[in-house]
């Protein structure tokens, strides 16, 4: 029986986390140092408080939930393919932190399960964006991949070619995405924990 109520306990928080991660999908910015397509928001935050609360797949969960959610209520302009990567990437660093996490409960083990789902997150973007996401987008957006490299080059003009770019923007830029969402996840997972754990 109490197994049974830890489980519905665990997804009744995931279903709540991963509808708070939708709703944070539309609080997108453009950052300046990037293409204007590239946006920045924090809805991997709701997955990695599921991780390090619930467990490593609990927070691939939130991230899968939050992007159905999205596709059913929003609809797909890229074919899934953007959802597909938003799911990927998120899960990378959700599963990795909260792995590291689950068997180093301390505040220095989840600082260095952060850094590492950080890390997996970022490394991982680079090919998911060379090899699926980009020809996407000169598919789906009728964006031919030297226009693409040009909008890098606006910014800085010595980059050359499609993984030149992903190296120089957007890895450093999806790891300290990252990095905000661990930034608040720290602040508010103490004040929260209550909620997330269950407790009183």
């Amino acid at each position: 029986m109490k197994t049974n109520r830890i489980s519905v306990r665990a997804l009744v928080v995931t279903s709540m986390l991963s509808a708070v991660a939708f709703v944070l999908m539309f609080l997108e910015f453009p950052i300046p140092i990037m293409p204007p397509f590239i946006k920045l928001d924090i809805s991997d935050l709701p997955p990695l408080l599921a991780s390090f609360a619930l467990g490593p797949i609990y927070g691939v969960v939130a991230e899968l939930l939050k992007n159905l959610l999205h596709i059913l209520i929003q609809g797909s302009s890229t074919a899934y393919v953007g959802e597909l990567f938003n799911f990927l990437c998120g899960s990378f660093m959700c599963f990795f932190a909260g792995l590291i996490y689950r068997h180093k409960r301390s505040r220095s083990g989840a600082l260095i399960a952060s850094l590492v789902g950080c890390a997996v997150m970022a490394l991982g973007s680079v090919p998911l964006n060379y090899f699926i996401v980009y020809p996407a987008y000169e598919v789906f957006y009728h964006l031919p991949m030297d226009v693409i490299i040009k909008m890098y080059q606006v910014i800085l003009p010595s980059v050359d070619g499609l993984l030149e770019c992903l190296m120089v923007f957007n890895l450093p830029f999806t790891f300290c995405k990252g990095l905000i969402d661990v930034l608040i996840c720290f602040l508010i997972y103490k004040p929260l924990s209550p909620i997330l754990h269950g407790s009183h």
